[in-house]
């Protein structure tokens, strides 16, 4: 459980850092070394968030989900009404009745 809290802390600082420097962007080009700075912090931690999960996953803190074929199911329609005759004309046609 703690690791789950260490990636979203994580990933909110990622998320910290990319709106800093949008705001930093927005002002104008005396800040260009400012948003430089924190967009290098966000691929920084970036990094360091694929690596935190690469390595917890491979020394076992974590399991990945896994495709598992055979819980894959698959459901056949039957249909059970009887096809209708379609026809290109919208407008109804009158019922037809043999009179004897």
């Amino acid at each position: 459980m703690l690791i789950k809290w260490i990636i979203t802390a994580l990933l909110l600082i990622i998320l910290y850092h990319l709106f800093r420097a949008l705001f930093a962007m927005l002002k104008g080009q005396e800040t260009s070394k400012n948003m430089s700075k924190m967009l290098g912090k966000r691929v920084l931690f970036s990094l360091a968030v694929v690596l935190f999960i690469s390595l917890s996953s491979h020394f076992g803190l974590i399991k990945p989900n896994r495709f598992d074929p055979s819980t894959i199911r698959t459901q056949t329609q039957i249909s059970t009404t009887k096809p209708h005759p379609q026809n290109a004309n919208t407008k109804r046609q009158p019922e037809k009745q043999s009179v004897d």
